[in-house]
């Protein structure tokens, strides 16, 4: 028994990590491609905005779930995605859930954020 708790506990660290290596590799990808995107701490994620200024300002967002990380994309009525990764269907939002850094792929995050950003 107390094997098998290590053997949890090991694999919650490794979620951990891998939760935080995929939040690093989106938040460069953001900040990338829009340069000047502030962040702001909210709702238990990081928002991103391409003008502060503007209250309803917010193009995407990363968000640490239990066993994912998720980017949460705006301005879903103009999205194109062409390559089927977004899931959702709400009316101003779509996510993409990521569980392993091996999943993102950079063009295709970079071609959302472009989209949700401008």
């Amino acid at each position: 028994c107390l094997l098998e708790l290590l053997a949890q506990n090991v694999v919650s660290i490794v979620n951990e990590t891998e939760k935080q290596i995929i939040t690093q590799m989106i938040d460069e990808i953001i900040l990338r491609t829009i340069p000047t995107a502030k962040t702001t701490p909210k709702y238990g994620g990081i928002l991103y905005t391409a003008k502060p200024n503007e209250k309803e300002s917010q193009f995407c967002g990363i968000f640490r779930y239990k066993n994912h990380v998720q980017l949460s994309i705006s301005n879903d009525p103009v999205l194109k995605d062409p390559n089927g990764v977004l899931l959702g269907n709400g009316s101003t939002r779509r996510h993409i859930n990521f569980k392993s850094p091996d999943e993102i792929d950079s063009d295709v995050v970079e071609a959302l954020i472009l989209q949700a950003a401008g």
